[in-house]
């Protein structure tokens, strides 16, 4: 929460600086504020310390704007799907019905994986959170077999975007060259793996993978490729746009 506040007073400040006010930005809070407690309880310190005010979406509404953002200019409504890994949850999203799911790479990180920044996972701890992940995977079969039609898939969020980044040895982040990047499910296959008998520490060093990103880029591989894997998506197209192109409409 204190990290949070932290980050916000900063925006906050970007914000002042550009002649604008802070009340009036459209914010969002998705699938960990949908599951707290106390989230009423933070966002009016949020409010009173740095003049956001935060909607808390549903699981649907996150789906539809991060769907109406994430399409790249060019790629077809009908027969496309949207997957978002999030940090609490994954949604699979179309122009129809979506699903969301439970799975998410920090949640799935601190579920399954030690904190141990120096050594790799265990097999044990790698398989358990693979199970999990093809269970609840296991839901969206049934979505899959409504919507035949769908041949392409866009990886959004930042899983995606750090796996392109990783794939093409990006020093810095490049939007036009992630925007056009595609990842096959053999390409996520072989990431997942070496990240699995790397350390958090080694991850950390990998091209294209920034700061904080390298204790949950695991989770968040394997949640991609076991999707691919499942759902039968031979390739993932990648999106650096997603639900902040989406809130726009709001």
């Amino acid at each position: 929460m204190e990290r949070t506040i932290n980050c916000l007073k900063s925006y906050s400040e970007i914000v002042l600086k550009a002649g604008l006010k802070p009340e009036t930005a459209v914010c969002v809070a998705t699938s960990s504020s949908r599951d707290s407690k106390n989230g009423q309880a933070f966002f009016t310190r949020v409010e009173k310390e740095t003049g956001f005010r935060f909607r808390v979406i549903s699981g649907e509404d996150e789906a539809r704007l991060t769907f109406q953002g994430a399409l790249l200019p060019g790629t077809s409504t009908e027969n496309s799907a949207v997957i978002d890994i999030g940090g609490g949850s994954t949604e699979l999203i179309t122009t129809g019905p979506g699903i969301s799911l439970d799975i998410g790479s920090v949640r799935f990180t601190e579920r399954f994986f030690k904190n141990d920044r120096s050594t790799p996972v265990t097999d044990e701890e790698f398989w358990a959170c693979q199970d999990a992940i093809d269970s609840a995977l296991a839901e969206a079969q049934a979505w899959r077999e409504k919507n035949p039609q769908i041949q392409n898939l866009v990886a959004v969020a930042g899983t995606a975007t750090t796996l392109a980044a990783w794939h093409l040895e990006l020093p810095v982040f490049d939007a036009a060259k992630l925007d056009a990047c595609v990842l096959t499910r053999g390409d996520v296959h072989r990431m997942v793996e070496e990240l699995k008998w790397r350390t958090v520490e080694e991850r950390a060093q990998l091209p294209g993978v920034s700061p904080g990103r390298e204790d949950v880029l695991l989770a968040g591989a394997l949640i991609l490729w076991r999707a691919m894997e499942i759902l039968n998506f031979p390739e993932a197209k990648i999106s650096t746009r997603g639900l902040r192109f989406g809130i726009m409409s709001l």
